[in-house]
């Protein structure tokens, strides 16, 4: 089920405090999180947004964390390919052109589950939220920065510092996070003809909801558990936008943002 929720903003306009060109991005997973953080920053910059997400409700929370901005909520579960034709239909008809997408919607699956306990219907909500959900909007969004006049975009996908190396028991999100990555090159490989520049952002520790057991305590390589430090999502919205914002004759290919302190580097 896909539905449009007009915020009653207007759009086709210079938006007051933007600099530049009107521009317009859709942001999925929008609701919550880095995709929250990413939506207001833009809104904040004169940005025109579509959000996306699951349920209604938590987009207009964040549609309403910026008065005056142009957002249009629209209801999209990234898995199920007519929600994403219906959701890149109402960017087209509503902004005219489509400047960014960040690629962000994901969800870590069962926390936990040893590989040899990981049910394959949890393995496959994984893959078809991280993945084939990151693969349809990429598509869709390609499709229209190719057809649109002028011609070429920006797609921004959200990886993970487990694009590079896992956490214990995570196979499901690891695969999708290292998949992420191959489609990331390939799009930007493929997008260089026609001025779509496609690059990503790996994300270690932001604090959200998501990671909130991060600061209680998370289970280590070595078996242990031990919390681990968090920096502010507000920092990781402020890479995305300087992304977003490169001339397209520039692109940050990867870019990765983490906690200064968290297990990572020097495994530890």
């Amino acid at each position: 089920m896909n539905t449009v929720r007009d915020t009653g903003a207007t759009t086709h306009e210079e938006t007051p405090g933007a600099a530049g060109p009107h521009r317009t991005a859709v942001v999925t997973g929008a609701g919550s999180g880095i995709g929250r953080a990413v939506a207001v920053e833009l809104l904040r910059a004169g940005w025109s947004l579509a959000l996306a997400g699951r349920r209604t409700e938590p987009l207009e929370e964040t549609a309403a964390l910026v008065p005056g901005g142009s957002a249009v909520p629209v209801r999209t579960d990234v898995s199920r390919p007519e929600d994403v034709a219906a959701l890149f239909a109402a960017v087209r008809d509503r902004f005219g052109r489509l400047d960014l997408l960040f690629n962000n919607a994901g969800t870590f699956g069962p926390g936990g589950v040893p590989v040899e306990e990981l049910s394959y219907e949890a393995w496959r909500h994984v893959v078809d939220t991280n993945l084939n959900g990151a693969f349809l909007c990429a598509q869709a969004a390609y499709r229209q920065m190719k057809e649109q006049h002028p011609q070429g975009g920006r797609i921004i996908n959200n990886g993970s510092i487990s694009a590079h190396t896992p956490r214990p028991h995570s196979a499901a999100y690891t695969a999708t996070k290292h998949a992420l990555t191959g489609l990331t090159k390939s799009l930007s490989l493929d997008g260089r003809a026609y001025n779509i520049a496609v690059g990503q952002i790996d994300i270690g520790n932001a604090a959200t909801d998501m990671t909130a057991r991060m600061q209680t305590g998370a289970l280590q390589a070595g078996g242990e558990v031990a919390p681990e430090p968090v920096m502010d999502v507000a920092d990781v919205a402020r890479t995305v936008r300087h992304m977003a914002e490169l001339p397209l004759e520039a692109n940050v290919q990867f870019a990765t943002v983490l906690a200064t302190a968290m297990p990572y580097v020097g495994r530890g």
